[in-house]
C-alpha cells in the first residue's frame, strides 16, 4: 500500500497519526484572501526534496498538477511496499501488471496556468506539458511510464466512490485471469478552483475557520459541513498464487464488492443519495463475497459531516439488519483528513487495512456529541472517539458520491 494525506505521507507516518487522532487540516491563507466562506482543508505537505524521490528534473520542469503528484507518490510507495522493483527494468512491458488509478479532475491548476497568459489567438502557446498534466488519464499514465505496467491502464472516474471503485476494477481483472497484479487506488486536487465550487453549494464547514482541527465532524451534532481534502491512496492488488510465489506481505484478501447508482430515482439526486441504491450496493456486495452479515466486524463509513450521516447510518443498519450494540465498530477517516474527494474511497481504504492488520480502530474525533439520529440506532460504544484495541477480521468500506453512484468493497484479514 501507499499513502498521501495530509495527516501523513507514507504508511508509518499515516498509521501514527491515525491511531492517534492526528488531523491534517490546517488553515489556508489563499482561501481567506479570497473570501471563501470556509478557509480550512487538509493538504498533504510535499516537500521539494520529497518531489525528486519521485520525479526527475525534466519530470518537473513547468511541472504544477497535485493530483498527479498525490497519486506517483501513494503509486510507486505501493509498488515498493509490496516488493516489486520497477528498476532496470528491460524493454519488454510487464504485460501482467495493469494500473486503475481514478480521478475526478486533473491539473487544474496547471490548465489554468496555462491559459491565464494567452487568448485565443494564441491558444496554441498552452505549453508541451500541458496535456500530459491535464488529461484525465495523467496520474495512470505517468505511473505507467515509470513502471512499465503492459496490461490495461486506465483511470476511472465516480466522484467520491472513485477509488473504492478502482479497486473492485482491480479486483475484478484479476478474479477474470486477464492479470496477475493490479494497482489501484485515486487521487483528489486541492486549491480554491477545485474548492471554489463547493463553497459556493454551501455544503462545505464555515463555523470552525479559527479552530482548523475541530472543523470536520463526521456523525457529530454539531458538524456543519464537510471540510474540503485532497491526496491519494493505492493498494497492490494481486493473485494469491502471484503474491505467495514472491513471498510477498498480504495485507488482506478482497473477498467481492459492488458498485451501482440510484439512477436519480426516489430520493436519489445530482447530490442526494438514494437509499434503496445504498441499501442494494452494501447487500450485493456481501452477496458477492459470500459472507453472512453477522461476520463483519468492522464499516469504514463514507461519513461526510453533512445532514446525510444519520441517513447514512439508517442505510447500514437495514442493509445489515444490525443495530444498537449489534451494529459492527464504524469510524470516519474524514474527521482527520477532510474530504479528499477522489481520494478518499483509496485513502480510507489503506486506513481500513491498516486497522486490520494491526489490531485497533481509529478514533472519531471531534464526535463526543453524538448526533442524536444517530444514537437512536447505533450504541455510541460502537462509534469510538478514543483509540481502541480491536480484532478485525472482515471488514467492509463504502464510498458514496455525487451523481448518486455507491461503490461498497469487502476484505478479510489473511
Amino acid at each position: 500500500m501507499g499513502i498521501c494525506a495530509p495527516n501523513g505521507v507514507g504508511l508509518p507516518a499515516f498509521t501514527k497519526s491515525i491511531k492517534k487522532g492526528i488531523s491534517g487540516i490546517r488553515f489556508q491563507p489563499q482561501m481567506e484572501q479570497m473570501k471563501f466562506s470556509c478557509q480550512i482543508g487538509g493538504i498533504p505537505e510535499i516537500s521539494e526534496e520529497k518531489k525528486r524521490e519521485y520525479f526527475t528534473e525534466l519530470q518537473l520542469r513547468n511541472f504544477n498538477a497535485n493530483g498527479i503528484l498525490y497519486g506517483v507518490i501513494a503509486g510507486m510507495d505501493a509498488l515498493k511496499d509490496a516488493g516489486i522493483n520497477t528498476k532496470n527494468q528491460e524493454d519488454t512491458p510487464n504485460w501482467n501488471l495493469g494500473i486503475v488509478f481514478g480521478v475526478s479532475t486533473s491539473g487544474v491548476d496547471k490548465f489554468r496556468e496555462s491559459i491565464y497568459k494567452i487568448d485565443d489567438a494564441n491558444v496554441r502557446r498552452l505549453g508541451s506539458t500541458a496535456v500530459a498534466q491535464t488529461m484525465m488519464s495523467g496520474v495512470s499514465a505517468y505511473l505507467s511510464g515509470m513502471i512499465g505496467a503492459g496490461n490495461m491502464v486506465t483511470t476511472n472516474s465516480a466522484a467520491c466512490a472513485t477509488g473504492t471503485e478502482a479497486i473492485i476494477m482491480g479486483y475484478e481483472r484479476i478474479a477474470n485471469g486477464q492479470a496477475t497484479q493490479m494497482l489501484c487506488g485515486s487521487s483528489g486536487e486541492d486549491g480554491p478552483y477545485i474548492w471554489g465550487g463547493f463553497d459556493a453549494m454551501k455544503v462545505i464547514s464555515y463555523k470552525y475557520n479559527d479552530e482548523p482541527e475541530k472543523g470536520s465532524r463526521p456523525m457529530s451534532a454539531t458538524a456543519s459541513g464537510f471540510v474540503p481534502g485532497s491526496g491519494a491512496g493505492a493498494l497492490l492488488l494481486e493473485s494469491l498464487e502471484s503474491a505467495q510465489e514472491r513471498g510477498a506481505t498480504i495485507y488482506a484478501e478482497v473477498l467481492g464488492g459492488h458498485v451501482n447508482s440510484g439512477g436519480h430515482r426516489g430520493t436519489g439526486s445530482m447530490t442526494a443519495p438514494n437509499s434503496e441504491a445504498v441499501q442494494r450496493c452494501i447487500k450485493k456486495a456481501i452477496e458477492h463475497a459470500g459472507i453472512n452479515v453477522s461476520e463483519i466486524d468492522y464499516i469504514n463509513g463514507h461519513l461526510t459531516a453533512t445532514t446525510k450521516d444519520a441517513l447514512e447510518i439508517e442505510n447500514w443498519s437495514k442493509a445489515l439488519n444490525r443495530k444498537g450494540l449489534d451494529f459492527p465498530y464504524i469510524n470516519s477517516l474524514k474527521g482527520m483528513t477532510g474530504h479528499c474527494l477522489a481520494a478518499s474511497g483509496s485513502i480510507e481504504a489503506v486506513s481500513t487495512i491498516i486497522q486490520m492488520n494491526e489490531g485497533f480502530i481509529f478514533p472519531n474525533i471531534n464526535c463526543e456529541n453524538l448526533n442524536p439520529e444517530i444514537s437512536t440506532i447505533i450504541d455510541a460504544q460502537k462509534i469510538p472517539v478514543q483509540c481502541i484495541s480491536a480484532e478485525i477480521k472482515t471488514a467492509v468500506k463504502a464510498s458514496f458520491g455525487f451523481g448518486d453512484v455507491n461503490a461498497c468493497v469487502i476484505f478479510r484479514k489473511i
